[in-house]
């Protein structure tokens, strides 16, 4: 029958797919050569085809065109952080599990952040950047999974600015995970992993890259009239790259390094092509993808992050942000066609996170939106609580990730009725006219909640590490102040993300079925035939 031919062509494709060079290699198993995981950090779904029309052939509508895109790509948790969305890609598992609640959590009643560690020290530098480790993850990652898989012979690396987005993915037990260092303008580790830096990135380093890329000025990549998908390029909507610094292209990038150092380079799109320039030399310092063995690099590009919170979601920055990464894409793209080979490895790209539109963007545009004070919050609540019980002092100790926190030693020992205080703080928040919801997280499951926001704060709720009461924001409204851009919320632009995968093992196309974060794992685990993570609950791709 039709139907039965048709199932016929299918199953061939599928299995024409599956079936990479590596099988020559005398592997059992086909497997790519190298995986490649691509996390641009705050980029949108929809900037896939916002900023299109200015994009090369070789970068994003590349990996359209001759990848596999699931278009309806969602986060199943609240906080929708940086953090935890590298932790779920590269585990399949949610905050309740893998002990990533936050950027920032509170950890035997202290404020932590997530990968500090003071057991170990820096090394290839002597500031506090060098003081971490990934033992806050309780689960394992697709790369742990990889090495246990292979006996330890495939090799792990993870590369980003940001500690947390290199460490997090690359796991327990990789073969490096390096940052960047504002101090030295460098990639540097942690004793948790080497205690030398491996001649190869001392040779990295010893390129000075970031003095390369702050020796000219940032001026846009097209003339400023063909950015049209942006606002005027003043605006009230925007910070400046440091405060008095005006939010406009040019910037004078020698000026500023000079006064605020190599923590600029953060805030340019050159912070993403020195992150490339990096991955790049990890394959060749490691060896990636040149033997029999599977291999996995974790890339994140952070600078798309800074710039966005800085300046919003619709400026002519950070248009020209994606413009510029489109082409650094094609060239990264290019080289692994060249050192691995094309169709011989595996590479998906996807986001943390999204953003929200900027709040003065929104309600110019007679749009509901607004700005949210933690800080006033706290102080109310604590007024509250304190009514409430008849006692004095601050049991709230802390409201952050859209969460109330409270001091439950001084609570014990005043003997206060737990289920009260929070009550009396959710009676309280939900006085707030920017509140949505406000529920007490035990009660999570019972509370009157759409669906789609209740999962989500049961999913990212961790009972040693989260607060006790979950606020949910209207919509449009963020604690991040009246400039810029934030995240961190159940809506859709905070939690609707791109998802690409292309090379190896993918067959071209599109599906806009929802799937979520928590599936990118286990699908690289049913392509790579290993182990899912230890804490996975997402569902593989097919």
């Amino acid at each position: 029958t039709h139907n039965t031919m048709k199932l016929k062509t299918l199953l061939f494709i599928a299995a024409s797919a599956l079936t990479c060079t590596m099988a020559k290699a005398g592997q059992q198993v086909a497997r790519p050569k190298l995986v490649v995981g691509l996390v641009i950090d705050q980029i949108r779904w929809d900037y896939l085809y916002r900023y299109m029309p200015h994009y090369g052939e070789g970068g994003f509508k590349r990996l359209l065109k001759q990848g596999y895109s699931c278009e309806n790509t969602r986060i199943p948790y609240v906080p929708s952080v940086t953090a935890i969305g590298h932790t779920c890609i590269y585990t399949g598992s949610v905050p309740s599990i893998h002990g990533i609640a936050g950027n920032n959590f509170v950890k035997n009643g202290q404020k932590v952040y997530c990968t500090d560690d003071a057991t170990v020290r820096p090394v290839g530098t002597t500031s506090k950047a060098g003081y971490m480790s990934p033992r806050n993850l309780w689960v394992t990652t697709i790369g742990d999974e990889l090495r246990m898989a292979t006996n330890d012979q495939a090799k792990v690396v993870g590369v980003a600015l940001k500690d947390r987005s290199s460490i997090l993915p690359a796991g327990h037990n990789p073969n490096g995970s390096y940052w960047f260092d504002d101090a030295t303008g460098g990639f540097i580790t942690s004793t948790y992993y080497t205690s030398k830096l491996p001649a190869w990135v001392k040779t990295f380093n010893a390129q000075k890259l970031a003095d390369k890329y702050l020796s000219a000025p940032w001026n846009t990549l097209l003339d400023k009239k063909v950015y049209t998908q942006s606002t005027a390029d003043r605006t009230n909507y925007e910070d400046g790259i440091q405060p008095g610094v005006e939010a406009t292209l040019p910037l004078n990038l020698p000026a500023l390094r000079k006064q605020y150092g190599y923590g600029i380079l953060r805030h340019t799109p050159f912070g993403n092509t020195i992150t490339l320039d990096m991955a790049k030399a990890a394959i060749e310092g490691e060896a990636l993808g040149t033997d029999s063995v599977t291999d996995l690099l974790a890339v994140s590009c952070s600078s798309t992050d800074y710039i966005g919170h800085q300046v919003g979601t619709n400026a002519i920055e950070t248009e020209d942000t994606y413009l510029r990464l489109d082409r650094d894409i094609a060239a990264f793209l290019n080289y692994l066609d060249q050192k691995v080979g094309r169709g011989e490895y595996l590479i998906f790209l996807s986001a943390d996170h999204g953003a929200s539109n900027n709040a003065l963007y929104l309600t110019d545009r007679r749009i509901p939106a607004g700005s949210w004070d933690s800080d006033g919050a706290k102080r109310y609540l604590n007024e509250a609580v304190n009514a409430a019980v008849h006692t004095s002092g601050n049991v709230v100790s802390h409201v952050m990730n859209n969460q109330v926190f409270f001091d439950r030693k001084a609570i014990a020992a005043q003997g206060l009725d737990f289920d009260r205080i929070k009550a009396a703080a959710v009676q309280r928040l939900e006085q707030d006219s920017a509140v949505l919801y406000a529920v007490d997280m035990a009660k999570t499951a019972t509370s009157a909640l759409p669906d789609e926001v209740k999962f989500r704060i049961i999913n990212g709720y961790n009972r040693e590490r989260s607060g006790d009461v979950q606020i949910v924001l209207k919509p449009g409204f963020s604690a991040h102040g009246l400039k810029g851009t934030d995240h961190g919320a159940w809506n859709p632009y905070d939690t609707h993300i791109p998802l690409v995968f292309m090379g190896c093992g993918i067959t071209p196309g599109a599906s806009t079925r929802q799937c979520y974060m928590t599936d990118i794992a286990p699908t690289i685990a049913a392509l790579l035939h290993i182990q899912a993570p230890s804490g996975c609950v997402g569902q593989p791709i097919f």
